[in-house]
């Protein structure tokens, strides 16, 4: 019934026949023909219209209040929906074009993971290894660099006060040699080790010098030794036990050196006393003011700096290099067949005798005068007797000076020497023995 009723009201055209066919579907619109089927006919045609027309009006109402609030929307959305017809080609053209290029990307990713895995053979990831840990170490790196300057300082340093700054430059070496003990093979602290050992020969040039300081003391000998046996471990095979070794020598010669540099400071004397000594073999005869002045000068200096610096030498010698035991002696011969090496202090008192006895051979004749001559050959026997304390003395070698009309000048001079020598030893050994008594008392 409610079809028929709709047809009638709104027979359908062709054009609208789609729609049509949609209206039966509504469900509101069903509905309302159902109302209108069930009023009576008085109603239909007193009522209905003025509902319909205030369902109208309110309809209209709430579409232009809708349009006044929501008329930028509503032209937004319409503006959108216009585009859509092109935005939705191009977005599939995009998920395309992705779709296409997805395996492309699955396998350069597979060849990145591959060729720059961390289990693989890369120099640019070894590169950047490297440069990280270089990053990371970067502040140890520096601290090793900057040890040969700390080692240059402290030796510098070191120089100026010894006694306080020569052992950190020594254990800095240390530090430096450990270092090269366990990274050999590394380029950076092989190149730190060899300016170490740059600084280690400046340093031994320093101790070196040092010993040939004209006032040296036994505890900066000592000390300077105890140090180069650091320094330079090879000069110092025996041990500090030994006959002394290279070091032993080292000390001679350094000591020597010094003694002629001091002898050698007289040579304004000698260059006198030999113009005196020329003059007399000229004019044999002579006369009052060429008997030997200059000569006795120039000796009497020459004596006293060789008894002070030759006695100063061998006491040193012998307390910084004692003397091996005796079981030590016989425990080294018995494994090697070769005896051990003598020290080097077994000869070095023969070349200091002989030395000064050329001195005398050649200018004491000069001297004319007796006391003069007496004199000097006294202070030769002081001298005799101070290296007789350390096993050198050399008094009887007085007898092969050729002084004319004086053959045996000396033996009187030997026997005035012994006797003053006696009793000074008498006084000394009576005050010793009066001493316990006054002690007792």
């Amino acid at each position: 019934m409610t079809d028929p009723f709709q047809d009638l009201l709104n027979p359908p055209s062709l054009a609208d026949r789609h729609s049509h066919d949609r209206a039966y579907t509504d469900p509101v619109v069903l509905e309302y023909l159902s109302t209108l089927a069930s009023m009576p006919l008085s109603q239909l045609d007193t009522s209905e219209q003025q509902s319909l027309a205030q369902t109208s009006h309110s309809l209209l109402l709430s579409l232009q209040a809708l349009s006044k609030r929501s008329h930028k929307s509503i032209i937004n959305s319409a503006a959108n929906h216009a585009n859509l017809s092109t935005a939705l080609p191009a977005l599939a053209a995009a998920t395309s074009d992705l779709a296409h290029a997805i395996p492309k990307l699955d396998s350069e990713a597979v060849h990145f993971s591959t060729v720059y895995h961390k289990s693989g053979d890369n120099e640019m990831l070894s590169a950047r290894k490297q440069a990280l840990l270089l990053s990371r170490n970067v502040e140890r790196l520096v601290d090793v660099l900057d040890l040969p300057t700390l080692l240059s300082t402290a030796i510098t340093t070191g120089s100026a006060a010894p006694a306080t700054s020569y052992t950190p430059a020594l254990d800095l070496n240390g530090h430096i040699r450990r270092l090269h003990g366990l990274y050999a093979d590394s380029p950076l602290v092989t190149s730190v080790s060899t300016q170490a050992d740059e600084a280690m020969q400046a340093m031994a040039k320093n101790l070196i010098l040092g010993l040939r300081t004209p006032g040296l003391k036994l505890a900066s000998a000592l000390r300077t030794i105890s140090w180069l046996r650091r320094v330079a471990p090879d000069l110092d095979s025996t041990g500090a036990g030994g006959n002394g070794g290279g070091l032993g020598a080292l000390f001679l010669v350094c000591r020597l050196s010094t003694l002629i540099n001091m002898l050698a400071a007289l040579e304004p004397l000698r260059e006198l006393a030999e113009q005196e000594r020329v003059r007399q073999q000229q004019n044999p005869t002579g006369s009052a003011w060429s008997g030997g002045q200059q000569t006795e000068r120039y000796l009497k200096r020459y004596i006293e700096i060789f008894r002070e610096q030759s006695f100063a030498i061998i006491s040193m010698f012998r307390s910084i290099f004692p003397a091996p035991a005796n079981g030590l002696s016989s425990g080294i011969g018995s494994v090697d067949d070769l005896q051990p090496i003598p020290s080097a202090i077994s000869t070095f008192p023969f070349y200091l005798i002989e030395m000064l006895m050329e001195t005398l051979r050649a200018y004491l004749p000069a001297v004319k005068d007796q006391p003069s001559r007496d004199s000097l050959l006294t202070q030769v026997l002081y001298c005799a007797g101070s290296l007789g304390r350390l096993g050198g003395d050399f008094g009887v070698l007085l007898a092969t000076i050729d002084i004319e009309e004086a053959d045996d000048e000396w033996v009187e001079v030997v026997r005035r020497h012994r006797l003053m020598a006696g009793r000074l030893e008498s006084i000394v050994g009576s005050k010793d023995k009066g001493a316990p008594d006054m002690v007792k008392t």
